[in-house]
């Protein structure tokens, strides 16, 4: 065979392939590749959505970085809720899942109470939740008290607010837990009788078997929980406006936050300075970093992996 033959067998072998590709490659450019494109022009320009943008060089990035008076708390809010927020909800719902598979009888009964929290839309749960701690009349308090225990400001207070979020994070790990219980039940069981059989106890069965064979699942939580926190805004927002006592209606007003911008995070930042500021230049800077966070997040995560969750040799 000719090297023209082979060539263009190679060129129809790859146009079959971008063929078969293309529905991939036109939705990545379309809804990926455009966009973050888009982003990264607009970070550089000054724009407000209604005149032609024009250039003004790192004007926006120097905004961002050295005098804006919310990025800062929103990125350490952010970074709390990815450290502290995903860390809780990964350990309580493989505890649940646990503590579930262990369980004789009535299996089914417990699993549907702990999974229907999750079902609740997301800005229900959080007005619950909001009612639940008022620190005023809300019976979480009300029984703090009659035990003789304080009485938090929860979603009212600065300290308190990201706590408070993350109980509602925790009441909500139905799915975490499905997940962990199909992955307990799939470790095989002759692992665990040959460590019982060797002596070891609950601990060292937990590390050395458990832990080795759900570590996959236990990273696969990890990620999507960091990535599903670097995008966390209903929650908090909900919250804010309710403890704020901003009720919606026309022409009002709110600033995230809420309290003393313990609440806000870079989404809420992005959509108040690009929706209700119309600042599309200092939006498309803070939806880069939040960007460059989630992959610089992921990476760290899928490289270090193994110090993470244990090696399964």
């Amino acid at each position: 065979m000719t090297t023209f033959s082979l060539r263009a067998k190679r060129r129809r072998s790859a146009l079959r392939t971008a063929a078969f590709m293309s529905p991939w490659l036109i939705g990545f450019a379309v809804f990926f590749a455009y966009p973050l494109l888009s982003t990264v022009y607009f970070s550089f320009m000054q724009y407000d959505g209604f005149r032609p943008p024009v250039f003004n060089g790192l004007a926006n990035w120097s905004y961002v970085f050295t005098k804006s008076p919310m990025f800062w708390p929103a990125m350490r809010n952010t970074l709390w809720l990815v450290v502290i927020m995903v860390a809780c909800r990964v350990a309580f719902g493989l505890g649940v899942g646990l503590l579930i598979t262990k369980i004789k009888t009535g299996v089914g009964i417990f699993r549907t109470l702990f999974y229907l929290p999750y079902l609740a839309p997301p800005v229900a749960a959080t007005l619950g939740f909001v009612f639940l701690l008022n620190p005023g009349t809300g019976p979480v308090n009300t029984m703090l008290e009659a035990v003789g225990l304080p009485a938090p400001g929860w979603f009212t207070d600065a300290d308190w607010s990201k706590p408070a979020l993350t109980a509602l994070a925790l009441w909500g790990v139905g799915d975490l837990m499905v997940i962990f219980m199909a992955a307990l039940l799939d470790v095989p069981r002759e692992q665990y009788e040959a460590a019982e059989l060797d002596g070891a106890g609950s601990w060292a069965r937990f590390r050395h078997i458990t832990l080795p064979n759900i570590s996959p699942i236990i990273l696969f939580a990890v990620v999507t929980g960091v990535i599903q926190a670097m995008q966390y805004y209903t929650q908090p927002m909900i919250a804010g406006k309710v403890a704020a006592g901003v009720i919606g209606g026309s022409g009002q007003q709110f600033e995230p936050g809420y309290p003393d911008k313990s609440t806000l995070t870079l989404p809420q930042l992005v959509y108040n300075l690009g929706f209700q500021r119309f600042d599309y230049g200092t939006a498309c800077v803070i939806a880069l970093v939040l960007f460059a966070l989630s992959m610089a997040f992921t990476a760290l995560l899928m490289r270090r992996r193994g110090g993470l969750i244990g090696s399964g040799d």
